[in-house]
């Protein structure tokens, strides 16, 4: 009966992960409710928790499981480093806990009187601590029953190329997903020059495939070379045999494999090379989060933008913008404002040139709107326009994009998104009269990893990091 059971357990969690993750949903649900238990014993006294509290945490449990699906949190577990799993959780409980406080404030303002906010801050607080001790656990005790022969869903790879190398490395040291790689087969004896530390055995040729899978004990091939013949003959060997087979897509025979990325159109498998992130319900979730926002600062900042458009006009004489053609998004050009910082005509001498330190073409107020980046404040009239957002790569003259289109690889691949006020390239450092490579790797970057959450991060590190940089001139 022991073995019965130890072989359910086992084959649950062979599922490399779904049970996992199902298990996970579970254990935060029960330890949110055990939070909201401790809560209401500590400062109510009761054991029954009233119809008013159960409103809350039901609000407050479906608004977890929410906010932890959009950030992330229930992705199988990788090579993350504790810092960042916790990093996912706390921006996810700290927007759960929010929009339930915006909730019952809403509709019930009576119910915060008295000692409920003690209750939800308590609340919170505990609920995120059990959560976090509860996930540390169960990852300590998934290892434990893996170093022991539990959730071990034994792979043999067939075929030897970089990517079984990163399909093996990636396996072994991923705790979640209770598969062990064991070895690989390939009729070609000598290991060709891989990058990594690879150290699996050879455990024979292609024609011994379904000897050793039966000595063995497999439960899965995983196929990592291409070629129609040799995928036809490691079928035929695995012909009479119940075993999973599965193909690895090898993403290293790519140039710029890191922006590689699978998904499904219409029920069609594909691998897509620098999509953008923003298309469908991601793009109106982009333009609602820009205008909502580019309003609210506008209307906070009024009285700091009256103060700088009468700088500006004592400065000089002329208009309080300046306007510019820029390149943006689909590669179409827009109008882009800013606080005029030089005086009327000086680019009809010098012509479009690129910002530099030394430079006196601006005026004294206009150099300390430069150095502030405060003459860009202006641009949020572009975001309610819908010609820019808040975050994305920043946007350039159509003369410099004439040039850098040639010289610097996948320069026009910015454009995918709208250009933005703020990007990632800025907030690392890269703005300004700085190494163009880097800062288009940056944009791809974001690109590629886009989200609600690291916009928000770009956001906050953009106002923490303040305006100044020593590459705005």
């Amino acid at each position: 009966m022991a073995l019965g059971l130890g072989n359910i357990f086992n084959g649950l969690f062979k599922q490399y992960g779904h049970t996992v993750i199902i298990l996970l949903r579970l254990i935060d649900i029960a330890m949110l409710l055990a939070a909201a238990w401790v809560a209401n014993y500590f400062w109510l006294h009761e054991v029954a928790i009233n119809k008013d509290y159960r409103i809350v945490i039901a609000l407050g449990i479906l608004a977890t499981i929410i906010f932890f699906e959009i950030g992330q949190v229930y992705r199988p577990w990788r090579n993350d480093t504790m810092r960042s799993e916790t990093a996912r959780i706390v921006r996810a409980w700290v927007f759960a806990i929010v929009s339930v406080i915006a909730i019952v404030t809403l509709i019930r303002l009576h119910f915060w009187f008295g000692s409920s906010y003690r209750w939800i801050i308590t609340w919170c607080g505990t609920g995120l601590l059990f959560m976090l001790t509860a996930r540390t656990l169960f990852s300590h005790l998934l290892r434990w029953l893996r170093t022991r022969g539990w959730s071990q869903g034994r792979i043999i790879l067939v075929g030897l190329n970089q990517m079984a190398v990163a399909v093996s490395q990636q396996l072994n040291h991923s705790s979640w997903a209770g598969l062990e790689v064991i070895g690989y087969i390939d009729d070609r004896a000598i290991n060709r020059n891989l990058a990594g530390d690879f150290s699996l055995p050879r455990l024979g040729k292609l024609e011994d495939l379904a000897d050793i899978v039966t000595t063995e004990g497999i439960d899965e091939v995983w196929i990592a070379f291409t070629g129609e013949s040799l995928i036809d003959r490691a079928q035929y060997q695995l012909r009479h045999l119940p075993v999973s087979i599965r193909l690895v897509i090898d993403c290293f025979a790519f140039k710029q494999s890191k922006f590689l990325s699978l998904n499904t159109v219409a029920g069609i498998p594909t691998l897509d090379f620098l999509v953008s992130p923003l298309q469908g319900f991601n793009g109106y979730i982009k333009a609602f989060v820009d205008r909502l926002f580019a309003l609210i600062i506008l209307i906070l900042i009024s009285p700091l933008l009256a103060f700088i458009a009468v700088g500006v006009k004592l400065s000089s004489n002329g208009p309080v913008f300046y306007r510019q053609e820029r390149i943006g998004w689909n590669n179409l050009p827009f109008t882009m404002l800013k606080f005029r910082s030089m005086p009327v005509g000086t680019e009809a001498k010098t012509g479009a040139v690129w910002a530099k330190s030394g430079e006196n073409r601006a005026t004294r107020f206009g150099s300390f709107l430069r150095k502030t980046s405060l003459d860009e404040l202006p641009q949020l009239i572009n975001v309610l326009k819908g010609d820019m957002s808040l975050v994305g790569p920043r946007p350039e003259r159509p003369d410099f994009v004439e040039v850098f289109k040639d010289q610097v690889p996948n320069y026009m691949k910015k454009h995918m998104v709208k250009a933005g006020i703020t990007g990632w390239a800025q907030v690392n450092g890269w703005r300004g009269d700085t190494d163009l490579n880097q800062r288009i790797e940056h944009d791809l970057y974001y690109i590629q990893h886009w989200s609600v959450w690291f916009d928000l991060e770009i956001a906050l590190r953009t106002v923490l990091t303040g305006f100044i940089n020593k590459n705005a001139y």
